[in-house]
């Protein structure tokens, strides 16, 4: 005769929360596992207390449900001869509140140097039916991770963008980045993004690589952000030098009131300011605004100058067209 645990669990409870137990009882059957449960193995007729003491005997491990009302009185038996169990053949046992308990009570003082599985934020509480599931097996959950979005338009593969993004080589993810929006664009040819291409990049597209570079950093790079920023500044069609300077000081690509150049003086790290990447693509702008400081600024002929900044700024505007589209 096999002397190997014939439950997984033996769920020690107040009578009084049998509808809940039963509830949680339920869900670990879907999950596999089977619980000892009075109801459901003590028939009509026989002594309860001799089958409990057996079947604590032929279960791997233990939950004590401690609800509202508290241990029921022959829970509180069950629990001496679980505890005695417990240094003998070292079985978990699992303390369990139940909805309305917030705390393990002060007479079951010895149960907090247990770990304990809280379900008060409902018996529908997934986490705390996966924590009670790892007590009861001793087998941590595998976390299901969710697959990255790297849907194209224009069948564009993003595997390599995410695996650069997901080891953090934010320099190489930089390149990849404008990599494939030129083959998302049909201009792998040219080599650039004009502005057509720029106010045409197929929706999808934008927001795969957009949720990428939001994802592996944490919420720190990527065009949304970058948006986000753009709009705080107050940055539009009729925007003057001095507003896509503020926010080139925030993303940290003017500095010292300098435009920085790339990818020399470009931080390729989690210490960048907020937004500094993707970078690559808006270097074509950059230029422009490079070319307003160092040149218009400074010329005697800043009259005649002016003009010619309002079209610069106006090309920056386009080139970074990007930055306003609704679907970011």
């Amino acid at each position: 005769m096999s002397n190997q645990p014939e439950f997984d669990v033996f769920l020690a409870h107040n009578s009084q929360d049998k509808p809940q137990v039963r509830a949680i009882a339920n869900e670990l059957k879907r999950c596999g596992l089977k619980p000892w449960l009075d109801e459901e193995q003590i028939p009509p007729g026989q002594p309860f207390q001799d089958l409990i003491q057996k079947a604590i005997q032929s279960v791997k491990s233990a939950a004590i449900f401690i609800g509202p009302k508290g241990l029921g009185k022959w829970q509180i038996m069950e629990l001496r001869s679980l505890i005695g169990k417990l240094v003998e053949a070292n079985i978990p046992v699992i303390p369990v509140l139940l909805p309305g308990v917030d705390g393990i009570p002060d007479d079951l003082n010895f149960l907090k140097q247990l770990n304990w599985v809280n379900f008060t934020n409902g018996i529908d509480d997934t986490q705390a039916l996966e924590n009670l599931k790892w007590g009861i097996t001793q087998e941590k959950p595998i976390t299901e991770v969710q697959a990255d979005n790297l849907s194209s338009e224009k069948r564009v593969d993003y595997t390599r963008l995410r695996n650069l993004l997901e080891a953090g080589e934010w320099e190489e993810a930089d390149k990849e980045t404008l990599a494939v929006m030129l083959k998302a664009s049909g201009r792998e040819w040219e080599g650039w993004l004009n502005v057509e291409s720029m106010e045409n990049f197929p929706c999808t597209d934008l927001c795969t690589i957009d949720q990428l570079w939001v994802k592996y950093s944490n919420g720190h790079f990527g065009w949304s952000v970058q948006k986000r920023i753009w709009e705080s500044v107050g940055v539009n069609l009729d925007a003057g030098y001095e507003t896509f300077c503020k926010f080139g000081d925030r993303v940290g690509w003017r500095v010292r009131g300098n435009w920085i150049d790339y990818p020399n003086d470009v931080n390729f790290s989690t210490s960048a300011p907020e937004g500094h990447l993707p970078f690559g693509f808006f270097r074509e702008g950059l230029r422009y605004l490079v070319l307003i400081q160092s040149i218009g600024r400074r010329s005697p002929l800043s009259f005649f100058w002016r003009g010619w900044e309002e079209k610069f700024l106006s090309l920056v505007w386009r080139s970074w067209s990007l930055l306003s589209r609704r679907d970011l």
